[in-house]
C-alpha cells in the first residue's frame, strides 16, 4: 500500500471505463429502460459476473458513466474564479452554456438519472457536489451563512437544469445560463 491508501487495479479501472463506453453507447441507441445488463456486457466485451463485481445495477453504472457531467457542471459555475475571493462577473462564464448545450446532447440519459425537480441518483450527486464546493468556497472567504447559501444554489441549479432536460423551463442553452447565472448571483447576495 502506499502512502494515500491503496492504488487502484488498473485492470479493474479499464473494466469500468469499457462498461461505462459500452452503456453510454447503448444509450445512444436507445433509453437507458430499454438497455439491459446483456447488451452492455457483449458490447464490452465482459462476462456477466464481472459487471456484478463492479456494480450493484446498470442505474449504479449510469451514475457512475455520468459522474462527468457533474463534474463538468461544478466546473462550469467555476469557471469565472482565478483565486479565492474573486468577484463573480456579471455575465456567466461561457463554459456554462457550453455545459448545457453538451448536457442537451445527452439529454435522453440524464433524463433516466435526473428527475424533474432534481432528484434521482444523478440529481443527488449533482446536488451533493456543488454544495460541498459552494461550501467550501464561502468559507474559505469568511462569506456569511456558507450553509444556507451552498444548499440554495445546490438545489436551485439542480432542480432548473434538471427541469430544462424535462423540457419544463424552456430556452436554449445560451438563454438558460443567462438567467441561471442571474439566479445564483441572487442567492450568493442573499446570504
Amino acid at each position: 500500500m502506499s502512502a494515500g491508501g491503496p492504488r487502484p487495479d488498473p485492470r479493474s479501472a479499464r473494466t469500468k471505463a469499457r462498461l461505462r463506453e459500452s452503456l453510454l453507447a447503448e444509450c445512444a441507441d436507445r433509453p437507458l429502460a430499454e438497455v439491459g445488463v446483456s447488451a452492455v456486457v457483449r458490447r464490452a466485451g465482459v462476462g456477466r459476473a464481472t459487471f456484478y463485481l463492479h456494480y450493484e445495477d446498470l442505474t449504479a453504472l449510469a451514475v457512475d458513466a455520468c459522474a462527468d457531467v457533474v463534474h463538468a457542471a461544478v466546473d462550469a459555475l467555476h469557471a469565472w474564479q482565478t483565486g479565492p475571493g474573486s468577484v463573480a462577473p456579471a455575465r456567466p462564464p461561457a463554459e456554462l452554456a457550453a455545459f448545457l448545450g453538451a448536457a442537451a446532447e445527452r439529454s435522453a440519459l440524464y433524463r433516466a438519472l435526473l428527475l424533474p425537480g432534481g432528484g434521482g441518483p444523478l440529481g443527488e450527486r449533482l446536488h451533493r457536489e456543488l454544495r460541498a464546493r459552494a461550501r467550501a468556497e464561502r468559507a474559505a472567504v469568511g462569506a456569511p451563512r456558507p450553509d444556507l447559501v451552498a444548499s440554495a444554489v445546490a438545489a436551485a441549479f439542480t432542480g432548473v437544469l434538471a427541469d430544462w432536460l424535462h423540457d419544463l423551463v424552456p430556452a436554449e442553452p445560451a438563454e438558460l445560463a443567462d438567467r441561471l447565472w442571474a439566479l445564483l448571483l441572487a442567492l450568493h447576495r442573499a446570504g
